[in-house]
């Protein structure tokens, strides 16, 4: 089950990397706000007939749990407008790999201090070293793609 969840989790980022880059395409033609606003839209359409058909019925509604916890959903709304603006400036893969840092490292955070209710798991050198091989990643991947925007100029 573990093996199905991380291959579900990969499948995840890359439709992630996939509607970067179709949303920054779209968002220099249509506007950055303009393209998050149907991202959105879309979704909460989509969101809504799964919900309707295929929804459990929960023993809680959003209105009986903590008001804090709403504030996840607010979340998704600088990373679609970021990623809409980054990816037409730095281009997917330096846009998707900068994000995934940021996640990795938000996450460890999360899980050495067990913070929003979450199980403590504490730094370990090979956590760390991922962290550290990730931003290598992205200084490569981020110079590579400067060195080839910078030879298409020159020709």
């Amino acid at each position: 089950m573990i093996v199905i969840m991380i291959m579900l989790a990969v499948v995840g980022g890359a439709t992630l990397s996939i509607q970067a880059a179709i949303n920054g395409q779209l968002g220099s033609k249509v506007g950055v706000f303009r393209c998050a606003f149907l991202t959105f839209s879309l979704g909460a359409l989509v969101t809504g007939l799964l919900i309707f058909y295929f929804e459990p019925k929960q023993s809680m509604t959003l209105l009986d749990v903590p008001k804090w916890q709403l504030l996840g959903a607010m979340c998704g709304v600088p990373y679609i407008v970021i990623m809409v603006f980054a990816v037409q400036r730095i281009g997917t893969a330096v846009a998707t790999v900068a994000v995934i840092f940021g996640q990795l490292l938000m996450s460890m955070l999360i899980d050495n201090f067990g913070w929003f209710g979450n199980e403590a798991l504490h730094f370990s050198n090979s956590r760390i070293g991922a962290v550290i091989c990730l931003g290598i990643a992205l200084y490569f991947i981020y110079s590579s793609s400067k060195h080839e925007v910078e030879g298409q100029s020159v020709r």
